[in-house]
């Protein structure tokens, strides 16, 4: 049986995926196989797929994702491509495929051929649309599994599951009081098949199974979050703890079949409620990696959600989450265009960056950023400013639009504080000559 990257991690073998993210991170690579054995950080990278590996966990810098995907209503698979290369060129780490419209196949396997980075998919979304014309309801547990499978061998590194939505999860869903019930599509679709026919969730109840195939392709678990709050109303609640406890209880049981698993945390959340669900997620699960999608502090921002989810996701990095999810300026209304992947993927740079200023391992290396830019600000370094900007495209556009004939920006010109302290301070030092 081949060994995973747990397995060799277990064991203290440092192998190559380890030895590119120990270099790219800057960390000793037998604190990383530890880190890996732990539990508390992972590589996804699946054995029929050739990428640079990254690392995503405690120690390690915040790891962003930008999600893409077709909808029934606008399938275009090079444009898909496009959003998945911009969202590369702005510092995504990785890519969801959530299609869900067209040829899901095609568009996966094009994705996962055409754009060299770590690919992410949600099986069940397949599974519950290729059902020869049949309602989602009516999917059997195999075409679940069986798609799963598919993904696996076509290479995707890690797959969302939605495996803490179980009867319990939804008992305490029914006698709650939610504004907005369930909001994930996975968790939707695995409720409405739990209610329909009457049985437990296959991916809980067959976990193991999931393991083994997992275990087949080094597939990183990505244990979701179907009980996630749609609004900070209905955050930090009973559904969203039982199913903390139960991706916790599976998390652990995944590393036990050698394989990886990270887990999936809430959506919408009041501003002061972040700290409390982070931490709680990371104590029931053993400091497994955590993964967000925001979070949103608001709920009244459509058309300004990405810089929402910017707020949470700095925040939620300050607390310990250790990858962000982007939101792009059209989430909750609308397919996001190519303009507003990018608009997405920088802000949530912007945001895995300030959270990494303040986080244990990277934060010297983060702050010499920002050293960097002091510096060059104080010398009036154009060059190196833009060259250290998140968006130098952006920086280089606006300071370009508004020229003055003062070597400082057009805002003060030779009134610029920096450029009028430093030349009094250099007459001094001449006069004292």
């Amino acid at each position: 049986m081949t060994e995973t990257i747990l397995d060799h991690a277990k064991k203290g073998k440092i192998i190559d995926p380890v030895k590119t993210v120990a270099e790219t991170e800057k960390i000793d690579e037998k604190k990383l196989i530890n880190l890996i054995a732990d539990g508390r950080a992972v590589i996804p990278k699946n054995f029929n797929h050739s990428i640079k590996p990254i690392g995503i966990g405690s120690q390690l810098s915040t790891k962003i994702n930008a999600n893409i995907g077709t909808s029934k209503d606008f399938v275009d698979l090079d444009y898909e491509i496009e959003k998945a290369r911009t969202a590369l060129k702005y510092g995504a780490d990785s890519i969801m495929d959530l299609s869900t419209g067209g040829d899901l196949d095609t568009i996966r396997r094009s994705i996962i051929r055409e754009v060299p980075m770590p690919i992410g998919t949600v099986p069940i979304y397949q599974a519950g649309l290729d059902n020869k014309g049949k309602a989602v309801v009516d999917m059997s547990s195999d075409d679940i599994f069986n798609t799963i499978r598919k993904h696996a061998k076509d290479g995707v590194d890690f797959i969302t599951v939605h495996v803490g939505v179980n009867r319990n999860s939804v008992e305490r869903l029914i006698k709650g009081d939610r504004i907005l019930g369930v909001v994930s599509r996975g968790g939707a679709f695995t409720i409405a098949w739990m209610m329909h026919n009457d049985a437990e969730n296959p991916l809980y109840k067959e976990f193991d199974y999931l393991c083994e195939i997992a275990r087949e392709y080094d597939l990183t678990l990505s244990l979701g979050d179907g009980m996630r709050s749609g609004c900070i109303e209905d955050s930090t609640d009973r559904p969203t703890f039982s199913e903390y406890i139960t991706l916790g209880e599976l998390a652990k049981r995944a590393r036990e079949y050698g394989i990886q698993a990270m887990v999936e945390g809430p959506g919408h959340v009041p501003l002061d409620e972040i700290g409390i669900n982070v931490k709680a997620m990371k104590k029931l699960t053993d400091n497994a990696p955590l993964y967000l999608l925001g979070p949103l502090p608001t709920d009244i921002a459509p058309g300004y959600d990405h810089i929402v989810g910017a707020v949470g996701g700095s925040l939620a990095g300050f607390f310990g989450a250790d990858f962000l999810c982007m939101v792009t300026p059209s989430e909750h209304l609308a397919l996001p265009s190519v303009d507003d992947i990018k608009e997405g993927t920088i802000v949530t740079k912007i945001a895995a960056h300030i959270a990494d200023t303040v986080k244990d391992g990277v934060r010297d290396r983060a702050r010499s950023l920002d050293r960097e830019m002091a510096r060059a600000r104080e010398d009036l370094d154009w060059a190196k400013q833009f060259d250290l900007s998140i968006d130098k495209d952006k920086a280089k556009l606006i300071k370009d639009k508004r020229r003055t004939e003062s070597d400082a920006c057009s805002m003060c010109g030779d009134l610029c504080a920096i450029k009028m302290v430093k030349e009094i301070l250099y007459k001094n030092e001449v006069k004292k000559r």
